[in-house]
């Protein structure tokens, strides 16, 4: 590191360029919760090998833009002298990371596209830093999803055209597809091999947010299936990955199996009704992203909130009660 680099942080000096990469790997993990540098390589890993089931350069785009987002996030975290803890853990990164998948998700690479990928990623390491800041409840992906909202009705407005890729033509549900490609659409692939590896990364590091996830994913996909949504959409796991999301994030703050399927079952017709949400601007469809996930979640803590009022004891009186 230069001197220059030490005397803009001094707090950063002491990290390692191989420290450097663990906390930009650790981003790419927070993206499921997981604060694990292994399980972050396994996720780029697996958005590569999406390659293999479809078209091989926008998944190596996508891998590209995670990382390079993931990079710019928590680079600017740094520069921006944030808590050097949450900087370590890749908090500054995941969100970052998510916006660099989804710009080439929604745009084709061009000089745009790429002057988007670093504006939005440096936006989403701030955007998290005021979220955690001011809002008095996890935040989760909702830096993300703003940030991407907003970048993308911006690029429109301007004239860049979308990336329009509809569900491949599929006869009948493929369940073994719609329950591992749930996984995989956390971060826009829609392959099974992704969602594999996407399993074992989260096994590498907690064994029961891989079991959680992939029973959020079922239970998502069997709700939207017993809502009879189309099958395309069901097969390529459009109802399983907010679901797979929402339950392992209801595993944090309370050991539980009922919550994570409560928050999975909720995240499904939150995601069915974006799809009847009026466009916000001409052309400009809004995309649910993970806000399913968020909104459930949050509908859950906040019913634990009314929970411990309703279920409270009254306090107990020392006085003696008269009979009547």
């Amino acid at each position: 590191m230069s001197a220059l680099s030490a005397e803009t942080n001094p707090a950063m000096a002491k990290i390692s360029a191989w420290e450097w990469v663990k906390i930009v790997l650790r981003g790419v993990g927070q993206v499921m919760f997981q604060e694990n540098a292994l399980t972050g390589l396994l996720f780029l890993v697996g958005i590569a090998l999406a390659g293999w089931e479809g078209p091989g350069p926008v998944a190596l785009w996508m891998a590209f833009g995670g990382l390079v987002g993931t990079v710019v996030g928590t680079l600017t975290a740094w520069v921006l002298k944030y808590d050097e803890e949450d900087l370590r853990a890749g908090i500054y990164g995941f969100n970052s990371c998510l916006v660099g998948i989804a710009n080439f998700f929604f745009f084709a690479p061009s000089t745009a596209s790429m002057v988007l990928l670093i504006v939005g990623s440096v936006a989403g390491a701030i955007v998290t830093w005021l979220m955690r800041r001011f809002l008095p409840f996890p935040t989760y992906t909702f830096p993300f999803i703003v940030t991407t909202w907003v970048l993308v009705g911006v690029a429109i407005s301007f004239g860049m055209k979308r990336i329009d890729a509809p569900p491949p033509p599929i006869p009948e549900t493929h369940w073994t597809a719609a329950f591992a490609e749930g996984l995989s659409e956390v971060m826009f692939q829609a392959s099974i091999v992704t969602g594999l590896v996407f399993l074992v990364g989260l096994a590498v590091n907690n064994w029961r947010h891989a079991v959680l996830g992939l029973v959020g994913s079922v239970v998502g996909t069997l709700v939207g299936a017993y809502h009879n949504a189309p099958h395309e959409t069901i097969s390529i796991g459009i109802f399983g990955y907010n679901a797979a999301l929402a339950a392992i994030a209801m595993d944090l703050p309370r050991k539980s199996l009922r919550i994570p399927i409560l928050a999975a079952m909720i995240s499904t017709p939150i995601t069915e009704a974006f799809q009847v949400v009026p466009p916000p601007i001409p052309d400009y469809t809004l995309p649910a992203l993970t806000a399913p996930f968020v909104f459930a979640c949050w509908a859950v803590l906040l019913l634990g909130v009314i929970e411990r009022y309703f279920c409270a004891e009254p306090p107990k009186s020392d006085k003696p009660t008269m009979a009547t």
